[in-house]
């Protein structure tokens, strides 16, 4: 080949590609303005038939495949759920169940986990950072006086920085009445004792040299952190009495008292919240329905559909529900046949994750699966398409990449946000 022929070919495909990347930005420019995202994690894998994709009455003595309880009407027109997420069908203007996400993770929990925590299967060279971690490292800390993530739920490594490094990691939350168990000061300790302590941290540090390696200044970060949320600023937030009984009452049990703390997290200045429904003694199994924990589900649909309902119309009243993005996800859903036992097994082939709020152009709905919910007919939404999604809601370039060392890495696997959901 001529010199001037390689240089024709070397010309044409960077005209392709730049056309490529024209074609690609022109296609997807949304952005929204969402400050907050309140994660709903349901460990073990929801059922989307029986609850926000219902399809025909099944009958698992008949072995009839099928959803396992009636429909009903919501707000929005032909868009049906659960008879048992009554409170959330008159809310479903504000909320977007998409009904066609899906993997092809192993079936097994930790995996598909990890998968709907990174957007990745796990990697055995690559560490990768989950979904919280990544929100907060490219929007930052809304407040000083309060941690940018925070865990109630799962503290593992699927929820963790992964290569994004330690200060990007989320403060761990074991109950909803305190702060953070090992940062709560005791009370022997007054604000005077506290304040000659601070002093003399601050006298160390003058004496030393600067921290130049990262690790080194990750670690005097987590330290002023740490001292900031041990205060009764921050420790405010879980003072839960200072809401109306009322109000308490109707957000129901502990996974309703979590959700309540979400919102109050937020007003404090919390970027991103992750809060797991994950009270298996309801029905002995969360939402892994397999054999006799089915007959429980009801319990667990109807706590979802309390909690959320009310975070939904709390979040409303504060004025806060257009900057908050609730997002509600699972491992992967359930197949439409019921299995020896009467419940459910493993199906990624299509489930439902849910939107709320955050400023989105909501529809009720979006993605069509068939007449059993095993299949995507219309519109599918890959687990990299969700998190772009997500992205985009809440201000961050889904295009973008991050590095791993010199090594680059797309922020969302080149995932694409659903464009229908962001106004025109």
């Amino acid at each position: 080949m001529q010199r001037r022929d390689v240089l024709k070919a070397a010309a044409a495909a960077s005209v392709l590609t730049a056309a490529r990347c024209s074609q690609i930005q022109a296609a997807s420019p949304v952005s929204g303005k969402a400050e907050h995202v309140i994660s709903i994690w349901l460990g073990g894998g929801m059922g989307a038939m029986d609850t926000f994709d219902p399809k025909r009455l099944g009958d698992p003595a008949a072995k009839k495949a099928g959803s396992y309880y009636p429909s009903i009407e919501t707000a929005v027109p032909e868009v049906r759920v659960c008879e048992h997420l009554r409170q959330l069908a008159p809310l479903m203007d504000r909320v977007t169940a998409v009904r066609t996400v899906h993997h092809q993770v192993i079936d097994e929990h930790a995996a598909a986990t990890n998968f709907m925590h990174t957007g990745r299967p796990v990697s055995g060279t690559v560490v990768y950072p989950s979904l919280g971690s990544i929100v907060i490292r490219e929007r930052g800390s809304v407040s000083e006086e309060a941690p940018p993530y925070v865990l109630i739920g799962y503290p593992n490594v699927t929820r963790g920085p992964g290569f994004l490094g330690a200060r990007y990691g989320y403060l761990y939350l074991t109950d909803t009445s305190r702060g953070p168990a090992g940062l709560s000061r005791p009370d022997s300790i007054s604000p005077q004792r506290q304040t000659r302590r601070e002093s003399v941290l601050q006298s160390l540090r003058e004496v030393q040299p600067a921290p130049h390696r990262d690790l080194l200044r990750d670690y005097e970060e987590a330290i002023d952190l740490s001292l900031k949320l041990s205060g009764p600023a921050f420790n405010q937030s879980f003072q839960l009495e200072e809401e109306p009984a009322e109000l308490r009452n109707r957000y129901g049990g502990e996974f309703g008292q979590r959700c309540l703390l979400s919102r109050r997290l937020v007003q404090r200045g919390v970027r991103f919240v992750e809060v797991s429904h994950n009270l298996n003694f309801l029905n002995g199994t969360g939402w892994d329905v397999h054999s006799a924990g089915i007959l429980q589900q009801h319990a667990l649909i109807q706590e979802l559909d309390t909690a959320v309902s009310t975070l939904i119309l709390d979040l409303e009243q504060q004025k806060l529900l257009e900057k908050t993005l609730i997002v509600i996800t699972t491992e992967f859903g359930r197949p439409p046949e019921f299995d020896s036992g009467g419940g459910r097994g493993h199906q990624g082939s299509a489930f439902t994750c849910v939107l709320a709020g955050g400023g989105l152009k909501h529809q009720g709905a979006y993605g069509v699966t068939d007449d059993l919910g095993k299949n995507i007919v219309e519109y599918p939404v890959s687990v990299p398409d969700f998190f772009a999604t997500i992205h985009a809601a809440v201000g961050i370039d889904h295009a973008k990449y991050l590095y791993d060392g010199d090594r680059p890495v797309p922020i969302t696997d080149r995932g694409q946000p659903i464009a229908s959901l962001f106004a025109s």
